[in-house]
């Protein structure tokens, strides 16, 4: 472990617009960088922008695939990644937790170049293990306040409407180790605990119409058939807590986003990752959408279960709990370049980074070169869509200097995200859930790139 803090305030704010970069300039500059450093490769330079250009005038020498016969069709039934992508895995942090059966695995975002995270890189959070369940006698029970009380099999749910959709997933406790310093130099461990896949299944709306749910009903309580039987209660409209305080409006409109997944992907769900049923509940707490999905039963009261109280929820500074904070906030990071992608020499570069609001669409994304004193806007890359990772990215001209990178997010609410300072102003520091502030990396000398927290920033 190991933690870093910077003295530099931030003097203002002054974001210049929409970055304006002579595109072909950028690129001849990047092409030009690009064949240098084969060339700096070959002459074992450590910076490739200190090697002349030199025109390749003679035909490539055909390599040692092209003697030889490849692998025939299905000698891998399901298609695997290059070996030489072997370093592209999901990974845990060993003091995080006491055993592996209660813990978490962090998707690698440093290495992903799109929005969707393959199957089998989806972080995974278990409370007592990830279980294989029968889809043949699996059932699905929705009771409680209905007019019909239902059992569904596999079957019912598939022969149903389906809808599908692409949203993030996002544990509370992504960064949850940074809340008071920097702990890990590794963007897959300070927010790898989020994923954004396609899913696919049934409207929760249309199985309450199906079975004719009470409007009385403002809470519905999901559980799944794990060994710890993971439980959340899940407000509605009208939903208020324990003690009768209305719960804030945007919880309680979540649930119609809601769906009972049983595809992830395009592909049926991983046993990991709930198979053959979850509860998806885009844009709040992942631990919300209820792997193993067992029963749903609709209530007017929510259930305060143990999750609700001995874990997900928060200490503040006053000494009171923060409890259903459900949503996720608006967050952002840059994965290139960041710990994991450090700089390979002087001149151009695209600055890329991801960014989400459980809240909606993000409305526009801010760079950062210099710790925050200046600003400008990221373009954004399509397709920007609700609840759902929008990747972001900026041109970069290094010049080997020392650099603090960071992005700032907005989302279509107006929502911007924090600075760690704003953060721990409102919730002290002995908080674990829900840290959403600015991330900041510093880009060295000697190109290589750190975490860093700024002081007072």
């Amino acid at each position: 472990m190991s933690e870093t803090t910077l003295d530099q305030t931030p003097q203002s704010d002054a974001r210049e617009g929409v970055a304006s970069s002579d595109r072909r300039k950028f690129l001849r500059k990047s092409v030009a960088l690009a064949a240098s450093g084969a060339a700096a490769a070959a002459a074992g330079n450590a910076y490739a922008g200190d090697v002349k250009l030199e025109t390749v005038t003679d035909p490539l020498k055909p390599g040692a695939t092209r003697n030889i016969l490849g692998r025939g069709v299905v000698s891998v039934p399901y298609g695997m990644p290059s070996k030489f992508e072997k370093h592209v895995v999901r990974r845990n942090v060993s003091w995080l937790t006491a055993d592996t059966v209660a813990s978490i695995s962090f998707t690698p975002w440093q290495d992903l170049n799109g929005i969707i995270t393959p199957n089998g890189l989806h972080f995974e959070r278990h409370h007592a293990g990830a279980v294989d369940v029968d889809p043949e006698t699996h059932r699905l029970v929705i009771h409680g306040m209905v007019d019909k009380p239902m059992i569904f099999t596999m079957e019912d749910l598939k022969r149903m409407p389906s809808h599908t959709a692409i949203h993030f997933l996002e544990c509370p406790a992504n960064g949850a180790m940074e809340w008071r310093g920097v702990q890990m130099d590794s963007m897959q461990f300070t927010h790898g605990m989020m994923a954004c896949s396609e899913w696919t299944g049934v409207k929760l709306t249309d199985l309450m119409e199906y079975v004719g749910v009470d409007p009385k009903s403002t809470w519905l309580y999901a559980e799944g058939t794990d060994g710890s039987a993971l439980q959340r209660s899940i407000p509605m409209e009208g939903a208020k807590d324990q003690f009768g305080e209305p719960l804030p409006a945007d919880s309680c409109e979540m649930y119609k986003d809601a769906m009972i997944a049983y595809a992830q992907n395009g592909e049926a769900l991983r046993p990991e990752n709930g198979y053959p049923i979850r509860f998806l509940l885009p844009g709040c707490e992942a631990n919300m959408s209820i792997k193993w999905l067992r029963r749903i039963k609709f209530v007017d009261k929510p259930l305060v279960t143990y999750q609700e109280t001995r874990h997900y929820i928060e200490p503040l500074p006053d000494g009171t709990i923060r409890q259903f904070s459900l949503v996720n906030e608006t967050n952002s990071v840059i994965n290139y370049p960041c710990p994991d992608n450090q700089m390979k020499g002087k001149g151009a570069y695209e600055i890329r980074g991801i960014a989400w609001s459980g809240r909606g669409k993000i409305a526009h994304v801010d760079v950062s070169v210099d710790g925050g004193k200046n600003w400008k806007e990221a373009e954004l890359v399509e397709p920007v869509m609700s609840k759902c990772v929008t990747k972001f990215k900026l041109p970069f001209e290094w010049n080997g200097d020392e650099h603090l990178i960071m992005s700032r997010a907005t989302d279509e609410t107006g929502y911007v995200q924090p600075t760690l300072m704003q953060l721990r102003n409102v919730r002290g520091t002995n908080s674990i859930y829900h840290k959403n502030s600015i991330q900041a990396w510093k880009i060295e000398k000697t190109g290589e790139v750190k975490n860093v927290q700024i002081e007072n920033f």
